[in-house]
C-alpha cells in the first residue's frame, strides 16, 4: 500500500472510533449531533465554518466518467505533437452527445516528444494515458504549457438584472439572503453574489498602511471587488438560496452585496486529462527556459486530472486558473521541479479558480505545493496531500483568498494563514476562512484579519508560530497537538451528510 493509500485508509477506519469520542470534544465552532451529522455553532455574529462539501467536479454529486475511447496513437518521434494535437481537432467537430462528451484519445505507451503546447479549446474531450507508460516530454526551450485547457471569453453580466442584497449582515456559511427584488429570477439561473471593494473596508484592514520598500502597493478599493459564482436552487418571497455558502460575510458597513445573472458562453466542460507522465527537458537543476505548466485549466468547468505525475517544470503539475470552475484534481504526483528557488516558482498545485478540489495528490521540492492566489473566490478544498522537502509554505500565498479548507495536508515545511505585509508587492492579508483541519506540519501560522472574518485551525499537529509580523490578532485553535480527533475529515464528512451517503 502506498502513502496515499495508507493515509486515506487511515482516515476512513478511524471514523468508527472518533464517533465513540465526540463527547469529549466541547467546541464552539462545530458538533456531532446525535443523528451523526454536523452540527454548526454561530458565533456571535451568526458566522459559522461552511459547507465545503459542493466543489470539484460537478460538486461531488457525478462520478468522474470513464470514457470511451474513439481514437488510439502512438508515438513516432517525428511528429508527435502534431498527430496529437490533430485528433484533438477532428474530435472537437464531433457532436457532444447527451452528457456533453465526445470521446476520449488513448495515448499508448511510449515516449512523445511535445515541442511547443498541446491544446484542447473544446468541450467533451478526453486525453487519456496507459499510466506512466505513457510519457510526453516537452523538449526545447521556453517557458509554456505542455497541456493547456482553454476556453475563451469571460463572465458577462446580463443587463437590468442586478439587484441589491437587503440583508444587513450575510454571515459565513448561509446559504440564503433577502434582496429588494427578485423579478426575472428562476431556481437554476446562474449569478454571480457581487461583493465590492470599499476604501472603509481597506483602511479597517490597515491595507492602506503596508510597509513600504521598492514595488509595494497599497491596496485600492476598486482592484478588490469579489464575485462568486453560484447557482439559485430555491425563491421564497424576497429570499434567494444558493448551491454554496457566502464563505465572505457582506455587510452594510462595507459596501453589502448585489448579485446578478451572468453567461459564460466560452466556458468548456467534461475535459479530462488521465494516466499519463509529463516531463519537461531543462539543462540543469537552476534552468527556467523551459516548460513551465504540466497541465494549466482556465475557462473550463466540471473537468479533472486524475492520475498524472509531473516532472521537471518550474511552476505546477496542475495549475488552474482564475475562470477554472468544478474542477478535481486528483491522485496526482508532482516531482522534481527545475528552477531557482525563489519566487514565482514551484507551486506544486496552484489554484485561482473557484469550487475547486485538489485531493490525494503528492508533491515534493515544491515552495506552495497547495496554494491559492489573489481574491481567490472559495469555496475550494485541498484534501488528503502531502508534501516533501518544502522550500516555504503552504496555504493562501497573498491578496485575501476566501474559504479555503486545507485537510488533511502532511508537510515537512510549514502552513501559514497570516499578514504577509511587504512581501511580494505587497501582499498583506493573505486569506480570510481558512480552515485548517487535521494537518500536520513543522510550524503553522494562524492569524485572524483586522475584520471581516476568522481563520480556524482544528486538530493540527505542529508548532504554533507567531508568524512573520507580530501583533496580529490570534486565529481560532482548537486541538492543537491534541490526541482527539472527532472527524478525521470535514470535507468527506460534510460530503456524506450533503449526499446522505
Amino acid at each position: 500500500m502506498n502513502i496515499k493509500s495508507a493515509l486515506l485508509a487511515g482516515i476512513f477506519l478511524s471514523v468508527s472510533f472518533s464517533m465513540v469520542s465526540a463527547q469529549q470534544w466541547q467546541s464552539n465552532l462545530i458538533k456531532l449531533a446525535k443523528d451523526g451529522r454536523l452540527t454548526y455553532l454561530p458565533d456571535a455574529k451568526g458566522d459559522i465554518i461552511p459547507d465545503f462539501s459542493a466543489v470539484g467536479y460537478h460538486q461531488g454529486n457525478k462520478e468522474i466518467p470513464l470514457v470511451k475511447v474513439v481514437k488510439e496513437l502512438s508515438p513516432n518521434g517525428v511528429n508527435d505533437q502534431l498527430q496529437i494535437q490533430e485528433a484533438i481537432n477532428e474530435l472537437a467537430k464531433l457532436p457532444l452527445n447527451k452528457d456533453g462528451i465526445r470521446g476520449a484519445i488513448l495515448l499508448k505507451k511510449g515516449t512523445y516528444e511535445i515541442p511547443g503546447s498541446i491544446n484542447i479549446t473544446a468541450s467533451g474531450i478526453v486525453l487519456r494515458g496507459e499510466g506512466i507508460a505513457t510519457r510526453l516530454i516537452a523538449t526545447g526551450i521556453g517557458q509554456r504549457k505542455l497541456i493547456s485547457i482553454n476556453g475563451n471569453g469571460k463572465p458577462k453580466e446580463i443587463p437590468k438584472t442586478r439587484v441589491q442584497i437587503t440583508t444587513s449582515y450575510v454571515p459565513v456559511g448561509t446559504k440564503s439572503f433577502t434582496v429588494d427584488k427578485v423579478d426575472g429570477f428562476n431556481v437554476g439561473d446562474d449569478i454571480v453574489i457581487f461583493r465590492p471593494g470599499t476604501t472603509k473596508w481597506i483602511q479597517d484592514l490597515k491595507m492602506d498602511q503596508i510597509e513600504a520598500r521598492d514595488g509595494t502597493l497599497q491596496w485600492k478599493a476598486e482592484d478588490y471587488n469579489l464575485y462568486f459564482e453560484r447557482k439559485i436552487t430555491a425563491i421564497k418571497g424576497n429570499q434567494i438560496s444558493v448551491d454554496n455558502p457566502v464563505v465572505m460575510a457582506m455587510e452594510t458597513e462595507y459596501g453589502g452585496g448585489e448579485i446578478y445573472k451572468y453567461t459564460f458562453s466560452g466556458r468548456i466542460s467534461e475535459v479530462g486529462i488521465e494516466n499519463m507522465l509529463l516531463e519537461s527537458a531543462y539543462q540543469n537543476d537552476t534552468d527556467e527556459n523551459h516548460a513551465w505548466d504540466a497541465v494549466w485549466l482556465n475557462r473550463v468547468e466540471n473537468a479533472w486530472v486524475s492520475n498524472v505525475t509531473s516532472k521537471y517544470f518550474g511552476f505546477s503539475c496542475v495549475n488552474l486558473a482564475t475562470y477554472s470552475k468544478q474542477v478535481t484534481v486528483k491522485n496526482c504526483t508532482s516531482l522534481a521541479p527545475k528552477s531557482k528557488i525563489e519566487g514565482g516558482r514551484r507551486y506544486s498545485f496552484n489554484n485561482d479558480g473557484q469550487l475547486n478540489l485538489v485531493r490525494d495528490c503528492v508533491a515534493e521540492e515544491g515552495r506552495h505545493d497547495y496554494v491559492t492566489g489573489a481574491k481567490v473566490a472559495g469555496p475550494n478544498v485541498f484534501y488528503n496531500c502531502k508534501a516533501t522537502s518544502a522550500k516555504a509554505d503552504i496555504g493562501p500565498h497573498h491578496r485575501w483568498a476566501i474559504g479555503t479548507l486545507y485537510d488533511n495536508i502532511i508537510t515537512d515545511g510549514d502552513i501559514n494563514v497570516q499578514d504577509r505585509g511587504n512581501w511580494g508587492t505587497g501582499h498583506g492579508w493573505a486569506g480570510v476562512t481558512q480552515v485548517l483541519w487535521n494537518c500536520q506540519a513543522r510550524k503553522v501560522t494562524l492569524q485572524n484579519p483586522y475584520v471581516s472574518g476568522n481563520n480556524y485551525a482544528i486538530g493540527i499537529k505542529a508548532e504554533k508560530s507567531e508568524g512573520r509580523l507580530k501583533g496580529r490578532p490570534d486565529g481560532n485553535w482548537q486541538l492543537l497537538n491534541s490526541n482527539v480527533i472527532v472527524i478525521p475529515s470535514l470535507y468527506i464528512k460534510q460530503l456524506a451528510d450533503r449526499t446522505n451517503k
